[in-house]
């Protein structure tokens, strides 16, 4: 059974542990790995974060940048020509966050970035937490301003920035890395002034790991626990998956066949989803909410049974 926890956001608590929580992702950018250009304005946006609503998402992650491997990052000294800019990103998610507050006033909206600036300015719309890919790492006023906001925080781990995750040498030991580095972004975070209750941590799959580093992410994810803070996984339609079923698909037809391209990833997703949830995730962060929901219901009975 997960440890019970209570998240406290900005005006509220969420409790986390007894029924897995599902984060549904929304982003309005027209270059994500997975779903980029799917909403192309504020009301298509706007409209597909009600759909998710009514499929069941407790969390709508809005983001306005893809942080796809290869991507450029701008924040922090770490920018790139051609990366997405503050107020860029700000006119991309703003109105959709001001567009779902005012059809659901009771929505509960995650901002995925890592810019302090348009994180400060998603809260002031209406977000309650912040998810930062980078762990706070990639923009250094942004744990100043998560202290300051009292809002829930994700922090994520992440090796690199996207534009050099291809030729990342392979970390052998990756557990025990994500494990301490956590370990020093949790420290860093509390050293800030940010209350603990307010934290959940991600191991960052697919964040500048390959291939043979993300299966032994989700094989020990109960390790993660061990840190003392909720869990949140989001394996949905991440590449290691793609290719988990060609190579089975290759050794079936004797033929080769290519990864899996993320359209058809969700028998992947869902899987791994699964497994991370018995193995102590609170939150899961999918793009398919529905057919998510269906299959941690199955998990989540059978852990309420044991």
């Amino acid at each position: 059974m997960r440890i019970a926890y209570k998240w406290k956001l900005r005006s509220r608590a969420l409790e986390l542990g007894h029924r897995t929580r599902v984060m549904g992702v929304l982003n309005v950018t027209p270059d994500s790995f997975s779903d980029g250009g799917l909403v192309r304005t504020t009301e298509e946006a706007v409209e597909r974060g009600l759909q998710l609503m009514e499929q069941g998402a407790d969390i709508l992650d809005i983001g306005g940048e893809s942080t796809r491997p290869g991507a450029k990052v701008g924040a922090g000294g770490l920018g790139l020509a051609g990366a997405v800019t503050a107020d860029e990103e700000c006119a991309r998610i703003l109105p959709v966050i001001r567009g779902l507050r005012r059809m659901r006033p009771e929505v509960l909206i995650s901002v995925d970035t890592y810019k302090v600036e348009v994180a400060r300015r998603a809260l002031e719309a209406g977000a309650e937490i912040v998810n930062d890919v980078s762990g706070m790492t990639w923009d250094r006023h942004m744990a100043q301003m998560v202290a300051r906001a009292g809002c829930g925080l994700v922090m994520m781990h992440t090796r690199g920035i996207p534009a050099e995750w291809r030729d990342l040498p392979r970390e052998p030991k990756i557990v025990e890395l994500v494990k301490r580095d956590l370990g020093e972004l949790v420290a860093a975070a509390l050293g800030a002034g940010i209350a603990r209750e307010r934290i959940v941590l991600d191991p960052g799959f697919g964040f500048g790991k390959n291939f043979e580093e993300n299966l032994p992410l989700l094989a020990r994810f109960e390790e993660f626990a061990e840190l003392g803070f909720p869990l949140m996984a989001g394996t949905s339609r991440k590449s290691f998956l793609g290719r988990a079923a060609a190579k089975r698909l290759t050794e079936i037809t004797g033929e080769a066949v290519q990864d899996l391209p993320p359209s058809q990833r969700l028998g992947g997703t869902l899987a791994s989803t699964a497994i991370a949830v018995m193995k102590g995730a609170h939150i899961v962060r999918v793009h398919d909410v529905r057919a998510t929901i269906e299959a941690i219901a199955v998990v989540d009975e059978m852990m309420e049974a044991e």
